[in-house]
C-alpha cells in the first residue's frame, strides 16, 4: 500500500523545499529527487502544503471509496469540523444530505468523537499524578512524539484520537461491524486507517469527496439529518486551542497549553529532560496539559486545506455552531485505552570524523566554512553531514559546494581561454576577467597587482564597445563585431549575456598578426598578377611581333613561288592554254 504521502518522481524539481519543511526530516535525496521515507513519515503532510511543483501527494483512496460504495455494505460517514473552511457555506446537515445521496447510509459528526475524548481527558487529570499529559488528539504529533522524542512517549494521553472515538461511538449504535468512513483535511488519519482497519474503515480527505460530488453531479441543497445528532463544542476542536476550551471548567491544579506546528512543538520540548519529572517532583505543583496539533493554527490549516481556509471566515463560521461550554461533564462510555510506545527513529550519533569525513566531501574543513545557510534544507552543515552518512542527501544539496565548484570550473575555463575575456554587472563593472583580456587592454600591471580588474568600469578599457555591452544586459542581445581597432590592435569582439539586466560577457581574440599576415598575402598576391599581367603583355608583344615578321616572310615565299610557275609554263608552249584559261 502507498504512503499516505508520498512523491511523484517525475514532477519533483529538485528544489528540496520539501526537505526544509519536515519537522522530521524523513525526506530522501536521490538523483536529485525526493521521496518520503515512509518508516520516518509521520504524515504532516507539511512537504504537500509547500511543494511548488505538487510533486507531493496525500494518497487518493478515492478507488476504494468507490468500490466500498458499489458492495452494498452499509457505510457511515464521520465527518471532520473543518468542512467549515473547506465546503464554505455549507451546513452540515446538506453535506450529509450530500452523502447520503453517493450511497452513506448514515453520516455522523466527528465532534462526538472529540467531546467523549474531552470528557475523558478530564477524568484522566483527575486520577493521573504525572505533572505532564500531552493530548492524543493529533495523530501525527503523537507518532513525531513516538518516533523522535520517544522519552516524552509515556505522557501522552492514553486514549484514541476523537476519530477513533466516534468509530467506537457510532459501532456502538449500528453494531460492531459498521465500516466507518473519515472525511477531513489530514493525511495521518490515513495512518489510522491503515493501523487500524476494524475501527476505521478508510480515511479521505476533502478534495476527493469534492472530486466524487462532481463525478455523481450531486450538489449541496436539502438537508439530512444526522445519525447521532448534531455535536456541540467539539465541533472547534479544528482550531488551535479548541480542545483546551472544551477543558476550562474553573479548576486551578490544570495549566492548559495548546501549540500547533511540530516544529514549535519540538523546541517546547528539546530543552528539557523528562528525567526531572522523577528527580526533582517537588518543582512540580500544578499539572501541565499540552494540546497539540501538527498543522499550525489547527486542522482548519490541514494539509488537504485550500489556501485561506483558516482565516477570520472560517472562524467565525465555527464559532457560530460551537457553543462555549466544557465536556468535563458528559457522561460517555469509556471510549477506551490506546498505548503509544516509543519507536525511536533517530539513529546512533555518527563519530566525529564520520562526520568530518562527510563535511569533507562538500569542501567544508574548517568551522569557518561550516556556513550553516539552510539552502540543503538543514539547519546546519553538521546535519547535512550526518544525512550524507545516513544515505538521505547529496553532495549536490550543498549550494555553497556547487557554488565553490561552479567559481573553480568558471575560474578554470577563463583563466585557460587563448583569448581576452571579460564578465561586466549591470553598472558596467568588471566582475571578473583573465589576463590576456589585461595585457589587451594595458592594465597588465594593475591586474598583477590586485589579482584581477574587479570594481573597474568596462568604459575605461572599450569605451567603443560600450553599446555592445548595453545591448546584451538590456536586451539580451548577442553581438559579434569583426576585425575592429582597438587600441593598437585589430580585434574580434563577442559579447553575450549572461543574465539579462544583470551581467553580460565579452570575448575579444587579438586578429592583429592574422590581418598583418592578410595583408603580406594579398601584396604578394598583387605582385604576382602584376607579374603574370607583365608576362602575358610580353608574350602578346612578342607573339604578335612573330605573327607579323611570319605573315611578311610567308607572303614574300608565296610570291616567289607563283613568279616561278608562271614562268616555267610559257616556256613549255603552254602559254596559250594558259592565256586561254
Amino acid at each position: 500500500m502507498t504512503n499516505p504521502v508520498y512523491t511523484t518522481e517525475n514532477e519533483c524539481q529538485d528544489c528540496y523545499k520539501c526537505v526544509r519543511h519536515c519537522p522530521v526530516k524523513a525526506i530522501r535525496i536521490v538523483n536529485g529527487k525526493a521521496s518520503v521515507i515512509p518508516e520516518a513519515c509521520v504524515a504532516c503532510g507539511e512537504c504537500v502544503k509547500v511543494c511548488p511543483a505538487h510533486a507531493k501527494k496525500i494518497r487518493n483512496d478515492l478507488a476504494r471509496l468507490k468500490e466500498m460504495l458499489s458492495s452494498g455494505e452499509p457505510l457511515y460517514a464521520s465527518v471532520a469540523p473543518s468542512f467549515t473552511g473547506y465546503f464554505k457555506g455549507a451546513t452540515i446537515g446538506q453535506l450529509a444530505a450530500a452523502l447520503k445521496r453517493i450511497g452513506f447510509a448514515e453520516v455522523s459528526e466527528t465532534a462526538h468523537g472529540a467531546e467523549s475524548v474531552s470528557a475523558h481527558v478530564a477524568r484522566l487529570l483527575d486520577a493521573t499524578t504525572s505533572p505532564l499529559v500531552i493530548s492524543s488528539a493529533c495523530p501525527a504529533a503523537v507518532d513525531m512524539v513516538r518516533k523522535y522524542m520517544p522519552g516524552y512517549a509515556k505522557f501522552i494521553s492514553p486514549l484514541p484520537s476523537p476519530v477513533r472515538a466516534h468509530c467506537r461511538l457510532i459501532k456502538e449504535k449500528f453494531g460492531s461491524k459498521a465500516k466507518v468512513v473519515f472525511f477531513g483535511p489530514c493525511a495521518a488519519k490515513k495512518n489510522e486507517a491503515d493501523t487500524y482497519p476494524d475501527e476505521l474503515a478508510l480515511a479521505v480527505v476533502f478534495p476527493a469527496l469534492e472530486q466524487l460530488f462532481e463525478e455523481k453531479g450531486v450538489k449541496f441543497g436539502e438537508e439530512a439529518e444526522l445519525a447521532l445528532g448534531p455535536a456541540e463544542e467539539g465541533r472547534f476542536y479544528s482550531v488551535e486551542g479548541g480542545m483546551n476550551d472544551t477543558l476550562r471548567d474553573g479548576r486551578t491544579d490544570v495549566r492548559y497549553v495548546s501549540v500547533s506546528g511540530l516544529e514549535d512543538f519540538r523546541r517546547m520540548l528539546e530543552d528539557f529532560n523528562p528525567r526531572e519529572f522523577e528527580l526533582h517532583p517537588e518543582k512540580f505543583t500544578r499539572k501541565l496539559f499540552i494540546e497539540v496539533l501538527a498543522c499550525p493554527g489547527g486542522c482548519v490549516n490541514g494539509p488537504a486545506m485550500p489556501r485561506g481556509a483558516s482565516g477570520l471566515a472560517t472562524l467565525f463560521a465555527t464559532d457560530a455552531t460551537a457553543p462555549i461550554q466544557p465536556s468535563t461533564q458528559r457522561c460517555f462510555a469509556h471510549c477506551g485505552v490506546s498505548k503509544y510506545e516509543p519507536v525511536a527513529m533517530d539513529a546512533d550519533e555518527p563519530a566525529e570524523d564520520a562526520i568530518a569525513a562527510a563535511l569533507a566531501r562538500v569542501g567544508k574543513y574548517t568551522k569557518a566554512d561550516e556556513v550553516n545557510c539552510g539552502a540543503c534544507g538543514y539547519d546546519t552543515c553538521r546535519e547535512f553531514a550526518k544525512a550524507l552518512i545516513a544515505g538521505k542527501a547529496e553532495e549536490a544539496m550543498c549550494h555553497t559546494y556547487l557554488k565553490k565548484n561552479f567559481q573553480r570550473t568558471s575560474n578554470a575555463l577563463i583563466k585557460y581561454i587563448p583569448a581576452g575575456v571579460v564578465i561586466i554587472d549591470a553598472k558596467g563593472a568588471i566582475i571578473e576577467c583573465n589576463a590576456i583580456f589585461a595585457e589587451m587592454a594595458d592594465a597588465k600591471t594593475e591586474y598583477e597587482a590586485l589579482g584581477n580588474l574587479d570594481g573597474l568600469t568596462i568604459d575605461a578599457f572599450m569605451p567603443e564597445f560600450q553599446e555592445l555591452f548595453t545591448g546584451a544586459i538590456e536586451h539580451g542581445s548577442e553581438i559579434v563585431k569583426y576585425r575592429q581597432p582597438w587600441k593598437d590592435r585589430i580585434v574580434t569582439v563577442s559579447v553575450f549575456p549572461i543574465s539579462l539586466g544583470e551581467f553580460a560577457g565579452a570575448v575579444i581574440q587579438d586578429v592583429t598578426k592574422n590581418e598583418g599576415r592578410r595583408e603580406e598575402i594579398a601584396a604578394k598576391a598583387r605582385d604576382v598578377i602584376r607579374k603574370n599581367v607583365y608576362t602575358v603583355q610580353q608574350v602578346a608583344r612578342l607573339f604578335g611581333e612573330h605573327i607579323a615578321e611570319t605573315e611578311i616572310m610567308l607572303n614574300e615565299i608565296a610570291g616567289s613561288y607563283e613568279s616561278h610557275t608562271v614562268g616555267k609554263r610559257l616556256r613549255s608552249g603552254d602559254s596559250e592554254d594558259y592565256l586561254n584559261g
